[in-house]
């Protein structure tokens, strides 16, 4: 079994992968800007791409080969392919836009040189101003057939003379999926809805159920008749995606808040679900692992984590399905419970998916769209979650009861970081840091009273760390380090002990869990690592195999013997803390990679990214029993000697019997 995953971006590539064996088979590179459509030929010799509109390029891959046997231009927006069932020709489908593509068996397979695609349009009449929004040739006895629907909802049929034969409404407000066989067509219209239609006449069969409405609490969908009781006044995600399963009459949809429903249409006058999840629909900006907690019993089941996204909300999973004491939802598996910040449900919605003859792609990092969560913590004793918005707004969650019990305009502008003080420095504290250039630094034992802000940075604060110290750095290539001072009135206060400055933008930073070390992630792809109580450099080297891009997180594992970076090239590295050796590289991200998190049992790593998906990654065994091997020293030795990243001889002091004992480490 083969699928294919068309790319955007910096060298777009069509991918094609082997689902049994999860392997890349081949990578095909022809198109400047990206990949708007693709398809097999249903012979499995041919690939048809589409490049975007700037591309407008339309190449017929032999993909075994890695060859294009043949191409041509297109003049119109291209937003659906479809082959014909014995492979001789091809459609294409978008603005005004319906063309039937011929292939020259013969010569494409003599002639080692591209040769031209032979194009012919499709006589589209009457509803020649149409944006045609997906296409799909007939099977079986409507295998001279082709298939079309238009974004105002209309589903079409042309014949085998590419006359525009017969079209029937679909009485939707729009429509953008198209899924055919021999005996059924699907389309996929708005507000969720799903209508089937007999392909021999287009006579209306049926509409199938809704999926759940927008803004639904999942915690509570314990049941399917939770799922498919009636509501008034509620809104459905649009359907933007089907694709039938003639051999197990399954029919998969995907909606425009990114969630899939598998159905089961074998009775079309009793269909039920057979499989769904639900995802953020927009970049994911954040995640945090929930912390084990010794001192008490844990608010949140062990292996859970929180991510926070632009659609405005934060989400529980656990992805471990041996765990019997999770209350499941019947929405799905791994979703546990979703935090909406406000009742607004357009923000759920991907306007990406929602076809338009004149849409554009809107990068989730750059765009003017202010709503969405920026970044997340959790307290070092699971109880509170701590969360910040592009617009400055801290929010703090009883993880609990999941309830908010703080809302305040903390900053002028989005909040980049958030970092609790870890609890062997016998401090509660929350450091907010902000595109806005200051540092808040509040008491949580106080119900989040301002202690202090700290303004010395003078561009966006990046990154902001407790450890012995306060450390922070950001885009004015400066780290502050800063010492702990008690005041009997005012409470704590920061005093500025260390000042550096590096000739390079620093994005990120993490500590290491004996807290004697800073590791920061530089925009020239190094890591830094910084001693944190003299505030002095102790090694530097390259963050990332590649030679492009700038390093966007970098994250220490639980033990400290490894470091995981993301790069802007989409790709992430695990890197050797103590020798700088590369470990492990990863890619699959078709957007920058904006959060990194290795889980508490040293066996994945988990990253988010623009793209709005979270990927979870097995780790080497190795490396996991290395990674538990040195937990298990950390905890014997309460204070064990950190070893140096090795460069020069170093002295490194800790206070023994009152009396400063010395040691050097290579």
């Amino acid at each position: 079994i083969l699928t294919v995953k068309p790319q955007h971006g910096h060298m777009p590539a069509v991918r094609v992968w082997d689902v049994a064996e999860r392997t890349q088979v081949a990578e095909l590179h022809n198109h400047k800007y990206g990949v708007a459509c693709v398809a097999f030929s249903p012979n499995s010799k041919y690939i048809v791409s589409v490049g975007y509109q700037h591309d407008m390029i339309v190449n017929v891959w032999a993909w075994k080969k890695n060859v294009v046997v043949a191409a041509n231009k297109v003049s119109s927006k291209v937003t659906a392919v479809s082959f014909s069932d014995d492979s001789s020709y091809f459609v294409t489908a978008g603005n005004r836009h319906v063309k039937f593509w011929y292939l020259d068996h013969t010569k494409s397979s003599k002639v080692n040189a591209t040769v031209p695609l032979l194009g012919r349009s499709g006589l589209l009449g009457e509803l020649r101003n149409n944006f045609f929004s997906d296409v799909a040739c007939g099977k079986g006895p409507k295998a001279n057939s082709t298939f079309c629907i238009t974004s105002s909802g209309l589903l079409c049929e042309f014949n085998d003379k590419r006359m525009l034969d017969k079209w029937v409404e679909l009485r939707t407000s729009m429509a953008t999926s198209l899924s055919v066989s021999e005996d059924l067509i699907f389309c996929g219209c708005a507000d969720g809805t799903v209508r089937a239609f007999s392909p021999t006449d287009l006579h209306f069969i049926c509409t199938l159920p809704h999926p759940h409405s927008l803004g639904t609490d999942i915690a509570t969908v314990i049941e399917a008749s939770h799922l498919f009781a009636y509501k008034e006044n509620v809104r459905c995600p649009d359907t933007v995606a089907v694709s039938y399963d003639p051999t197990n009459r399954w029919l998969s949809c995907v909606y425009s808040d990114h969630s899939l429903y598998v159905w089961d249409v074998r009775d079309l006058r009793k269909v039920g679900k057979v499989y769904s999840a639900l995802y953020h629909s927009s970049c994911v900006w954040s995640m945090e692992v929930y912390p084990e907690t010794r001192d008490r019993e844990p608010h949140l089941s062990p292996g859970s984590f929180l991510s926070c996204s632009s659609d405005n909300t934060i989400r529980l999973w656990n992805t471990d399905a041996q765990n019997t004491t999770l209350s499941r939802n019947v929405i799905s598996n791994d979703l546990q419970k979703v935090i909406y910040m406000d009742s607004n449900t357009s923000s759920l919605l991907d306007t990406e998916c929602t076809i338009s003859s004149n849409s554009e792609k809107v990068d989730p990092q750059t765009s003017d769209n202010r709503t969405g969560i920026r970044t997340i913590c959790v307290s070092p004793d699971g109880l509170h979650l701590a969360s910040g918005d592009r617009n400055g707004t801290l929010r703090i969650h009883d993880l609990e009861s999941m309830e908010e019990i703080l809302d305040v305009q903390a900053h002028d502008s989005e909040i980049l970081c958030l970092e609790y003080s870890k609890p062997e420095t016998g401090l509660k504290l929350l450091a907010t840091a902000s595109r806005d250039r200051l540092i808040h630094v509040l008491d949580a034992d106080q119900e989040y009273s301002l202690l202090q802000t700290l303004d010395e940075h003078s561009s966006s604060i990046t990154a902001v760390r407790f450890a012995v110290r306060m450390i922070s750095c950001g885009a004015d290539k400066s780290i502050y380090f800063r010492t702990a001072q008690k005041q009997t009135e005012e409470g704590t206060a920061f005093t500025r002990t260390h000042h550096v400055v590096r000739k390079t933008t620093l994005y990120d930073m993490d500590v290491d869990p004996t807290r004697k070390y800073a590791v920061i992630g530089c925009q020239d792809r190094s890591i830094r690592i910084f001693n944190i109580c003299n505030g002095k450099q102790k090694k530097v080297y390259k963050g990332s195999q590649g030679e492009d891009g700038t390093l966007i997180k970098v994250q220490m594992d639980p033990s400290g013997l490894y470091v995981a970076t993301s790069c802007s090239d989409k790709n992430i590295s695990i890197f050797d803390f103590y020798t700088g050796e590369c470990v492990a590289t990863m890619f699959g991200h078709s957007e920058i990679v904006t959060g990194l998190k290795f889980t508490n049992d040293c066996k994945n790593l988990i990253s988010v990214s623009g793209d709005s998906c979270i990927f979870v990654w097995r780790l080497c065994p190795e490396l996991t029993i290395k990674m538990r091997q040195r937990l298990s020293e950390l905890k014997q030795n309460s204070r064990p000697v950190q070893k140096t990243p090795p460069n020069k001889q170093h002295t490194l002091r800790y206070k023994a019997n009152h009396s400063f004992v010395a040691f050097a480490i290579t």
